[in-house]
């Protein structure tokens, strides 16, 4: 019988947000050429961001600065008076300012921006949501106080925040290996139950989604196409189909939960139908999953600090044309911890003419990702001509030495037996 590892714990977040804070941060702010970071957060229309430098609680408009000198990061919040207080007793942040009338937060903000003089200062506005928290007005706003010095410099906090959000503290990381564990508990549980030529694949969809409000977990993106079960042709990020299960098919679910309201996991896990009186699949579908399984691997061992998410898809693709994978839209992987696609390095690029810049970017330890081992061919049974696709989903976190995955990862097809 299943269990929630997590159920009773308390929420260790609001300790690793502080450490995330003190000893992530500043690494992240180097890195990405900045000395000020100004986030505003406010009610009903609030930052991503907010939840991880304290903001959540906001009511009337909030602004958190963190500025960094001699490689240590100190914070200040300017909090409307209601929110002060509890606000301090988060404990999150050096100083907090109570504002008696909060229509003086642009002027304070501006005020102590001056003082501190720094070269750059980084907000949220950017191309990548989870670093695009700052509106239009409220922007305006903070420009009409800034002295026109301070305005033009002003850059996007996206460096910044991808530096530091891709990073994972350990004690996140052991949060996320345990919760993998269970994902894909849940995800063989649901195979188990399957029989072929009765099961569809959106009854299987609806026993894991049952089996997620049974053990009180959240999911990892929207239930509306989590989890994707597909026994057909791939269907992209899409809820389950009426599918009838059937001997000769491949069974890909996509699976994620969300534990603590803040870790997502991001698994798949591929099984195939045997026919009536069928031991073990055809040696043409063990081949394909073979090949996407050891392109799996060979991910897995370019994914080493320094090198960039392009070298690791270039690595597998490689692979896959040696191979007689017929080659993928998707790319690789992508970073995976507050979101199921996180902000930080894109483990992709190799379909392009023109690598997207996130590909260029390069790893470091501490960098979680979920990723793929692809196989990709043509197949007309029984559906019509389409692209089929073996897609073996894993999470993985880069050490210095190199990467290694949070679980064990899968080594051969789950099988499901007809009667």
């Amino acid at each position: 019988m299943l269990r929630n590892p997590f159920s009773g714990q308390t929420n260790p977040w609001p300790g690793i947000r502080k450490e995330r804070i003190r000893t992530l941060l500043p690494a992240a702010m180097q890195l990405a050429g900045v000395d000020a970071w100004v986030v505003i957060c406010r009610e009903n229309a609030n930052d991503p961001l907010a939840m991880h430098i304290g903001g959540e609680n906001a009511g009337g408009t909030a602004a958190f600065l963190f500025t960094l000198l001699d490689g240590a990061v100190a914070s200040t919040a300017l909090s409307p008076w209601g929110e002060a207080v509890g606000l301090s007793e988060m404990q999150v942040h050096d100083r907090v300012v109570p504002l008696e009338d909060p229509s003086t937060i642009w002027t304070d903000l501006a005020r102590i921006l001056t003082e501190i003089n720094p070269k750059a200062i980084a907000v949220n506005s950017s191309a990548k949501n989870v670093a695009d928290g700052l509106s239009h007005t409220l922007r305006l706003q903070m420009e009409a106080a800034l002295p026109a010095e301070l305005r033009g410099r002003l850059v996007s906090s996206e460096n910044l925040v991808a530096e530091w959000l891709s990073v994972k503290l350990p004690q996140e990381v052991e949060i996320m290996r345990q919760a993998g564990e269970l994902t894909v508990q849940i995800e063989l549980e649901a195979y188990s139950r399957i029989v072929p030529g009765e099961t569809r694949d959106s009854e299987v969809a609806a026993f894991i989604q049952s089996k997620v409000a049974e053990l009180g977990l959240g999911f990892g993106w929207s239930p509306a196409h989590n989890p994707s079960v597909n026994s057909g042709f791939p269907r992209g990020h899409a809820g389950a189909s009426d599918k009838l299960i059937i001997p000769g098919d491949f069974m890909q679910t996509d699976f994620g939960i969300k534990v603590f309201d803040v870790w997502c996991t991001d698994y798949q896990r591929f099984a195939y139908v045997l026919s009536p009186g069928e031991m073990e699949p055809p040696q043409e579908a063990l081949h394909k999953f073979e090949i996407a399984r050891r392109g799996h691997r060979i991910a897995l061992a370019a994914m080493k600090p320094g090198a960039t998410g392009l070298d690791v898809d270039s690595a597998q693709r490689r692979w896959m044309e040696q191979n007689g994978s017929r080659p993928v839209k998707w790319g690789t992987g992508h970073p995976v911890g507050y979101w199921a696609h996180d902000i930080g390095p894109a483990l992709t690029g190799g379909q392009r003419e023109v690598p997207p810049p996130d590909s260029l970017r390069v790893l470091r330890p501490g960098q979680t990702f979920a990723f793929d081992g692809f196989f990709a061919w043509e197949d007309a049974r029984p559906y019509g001509t389409a692209e089929r696709l073996i897609s073996v989903e894993e999470m993985a976190v880069v050490t210095e030495h190199g990467a290694e995955y949070l679980i064990p990862p899968q080594e051969e097809l789950v099988l499901i037996k007809s009667q």
